[in-house]
């Protein structure tokens, strides 16, 4: 069933003070992502980089049981060929792949604002690695994740090879990618895959909590934060040891590293403009 609404209704952006929410609304698929869809979500953390509107973003999704089930497979994909070329061409995949998901995940993980998943429901397979590239993970306790690629013959796409193993280790990673079980609410709490689970009905009012919290505070300093810890496992000794000194460089010249001094040594609580 195709989703005749404009875009901006499927992926929704509103600005509530410095908050940008960001909400999957498709229905009719079940919050499954298509092309556009997925690429309206990178356009919309790129813009965050630079437009300062916002200085958290909250990504969620409409309805009682489903946050993003990962692509729309009702999705055709059609290719402008003559027809003497088969349909599947070896590299087809490969290419709209790097074309495709794998400019959204980057996008996530590079954003320069604190990002926000508010887990409303299931997520599986690209969905649930779309919350999980995110850097806190509040979840609803009706949700759970689900490595749903086994279930299908796939092989895991979206980053997760990457994400799971430096959250929860290889083997629970392997664990649940093999056997592509439902992980409830609980138990992604207590191995790590989240930060924090609430009632169904209390998700909105802890993201909001927590989004207010990080939106009054040094932005710049989070951002850099932000990009060290992801730098950190994938980098040796000196290489990190360089990019903190840069980072703790860049962060000296914001208008916040200034405040946060001034307030300390006048006593005072810090007022912080986010630049």
């Amino acid at each position: 069933m195709t989703d005749d609404r404009p875009i901006e209704d499927q992926i929704r952006l509103e600005f509530r003070g410095k908050i940008a929410w960001i909400t999957i609304d498709r229905p009719q698929v079940g919050n499954a992502l298509d092309p556009p869809c997925r690429d309206r979500l990178r356009d919309i953390f790129k813009r965050l980089n630079t437009s300062h509107e916002a200085r958290v973003a909250v990504l969620t999704a409409e309805g009682d049981k489903l946050f993003c089930p990962g692509a729309d497979l009702t999705h055709v994909h059609q290719q402008d060929r003559s027809a003497d070329i088969p349909d599947r061409v070896v590299g087809d995949a490969r290419r709209m792949m790097l074309d495709g998901q794998y400019t959204l995940f980057p996008a996530i993980l590079d954003c320069e604002i604190p990002i926000i998943a508010a887990v409303n429901g299931t997520a599986a397979g690209m969905g649930s690695h779309l919350a999980l590239a995110c850097d806190l993970v509040i979840c609803s306790d009706r949700a759970k994740f689900v490595e749903v690629f086994a279930r299908r013959g796939l092989v895991p796409d979206a980053l997760g090879p990457w994400l799971l193993p430096r959250i929860i280790g290889v083997r629970r990673t392997m664990e649940l990618m093999l056997f592509a079980d439902d992980l409830p609410a609980q138990r992604a709490l207590e191995i790590g895959l989240v930060n924090r689970i609430v009632p169904h009905e209390e998700l909105a009012a802890a993201a909001t909590e927590w989004a207010e919290r990080l939106a009054n505070g040094p932005t710049r300093s989070f951002g850099l934060t932000k990009w060290l810890v992801n730098q950190s496992l994938d980098t040796d000794r000196r290489t990190m040891i360089e990019n903190e000194a840069l980072a703790v460089e860049l962060n000296m010249h914001t208008v916040d590293s200034e405040e946060g001094l001034a307030s300390f040594r006048e006593r005072r609580a810090p007022e912080w403009k986010g630049y």
